[in-house]
């Protein structure tokens, strides 16, 4: 396989949740891999911030990815700007924590709403592009962890990561006539601005004692995996969650050192 297969060079590429974060990272890493990239963001400032940083081929787009409406603009507009709507990757998402015992149910509709509904709405708009162009495509959806572990505290957020990796799975064998490959990459524990409350505490200690890497993730930790999911390199990769998590997954609960 050439290194060529790895190259975005002529796609174009659409971040929700692009502006902060993990998404910024994956938006940056997708740019630096040749591809055009629009981003999308509740925060009008952080928006134009990352717009700059993308340059002349990228764009940033205000987006609530709950609004159907919204979604389907944003699409159009990707295409109508850029010509075409190669990858998409479903980042958006938001938390809300609190025992299931007293969680509120505007605390579980905003979580669900966000991070699963919101990324059928866009997979399904995306998708609509991508099989209109006829030329295959992309989505790279972003769970978790806690798309396969149970999340004490966290219901709502651990139903919506599991039912990201479950329309990860009916999207791909939908897509997969249309030559569009669908996958989830599932992120362990990040420095993140969703996490510092959590980095410097005995439970962030816990977290890097239980992760055999030996360290919490950074951003560009997600650049490579996001890259080959993206890119020609995963032709014959289709309903994959797969995890970048140094290993958290797999390692033991005790926590011992």
């Amino acid at each position: 396989m050439s290194l060529l297969s790895f190259s975005l060079e002529g796609k174009t590429a659409l971040v929700t949740g692009g502006n902060g974060g993990l998404g910024r990272g994956i938006a940056l890493g997708l740019r630096s891999a040749g591809a055009r990239v629009v981003v999308t963001g509740r925060n009008s400032e952080k928006n134009e911030a990352i717009a700059r940083e993308l340059g002349d081929d990228g764009l940033s787009i205000s987006l609530d990815v709950r609004d159907e409406d919204a979604v389907r603009d944003a699409v159009s507009e990707v295409v109508a700007n850029f010509g075409s709507l190669d990858i998409l990757v479903n980042n958006a998402g938001i938390e809300r924590g609190g025992s299931v015992l007293d969680l509120s149910r505007e605390d579980w509709d905003a979580v669900i709403d966000t991070n699963l509904t919101g990324s059928f709405l866009c997979a399904k708009h995306a998708g609509r592009a991508m099989v209109a162009a006829g030329d295959g495509g992309k989505i790279v959806n972003i769970g978790s962890i806690y798309s396969v572990y149970g999340t004490p505290g966290f219901a709502n957020y651990g139903a919506s990561k599991a039912g990201v990796l479950g329309l990860t799975r009916a999207l791909a064998i939908e897509l997969a006539p249309h030559n569009i490959q669908v996958n989830a990459i599932l992120p362990g524990w990040y420095q993140t601005e969703m996490t510092q409350d959590t980095a410097g505490t005995s439970r962030g200690e816990e977290i890097r004692r239980k992760t055999p890497a030996g360290r919490w993730g950074t951003v560009e930790d997600l650049v490579g995996a996001s890259i080959f999911l993206a890119s020609a390199a995963s032709s014959f990769v289709t309903g994959v969650g797969l995890p970048v998590d140094g290993g958290y997954l797999i390692s033991e609960r005790l926590g011992d050192d």
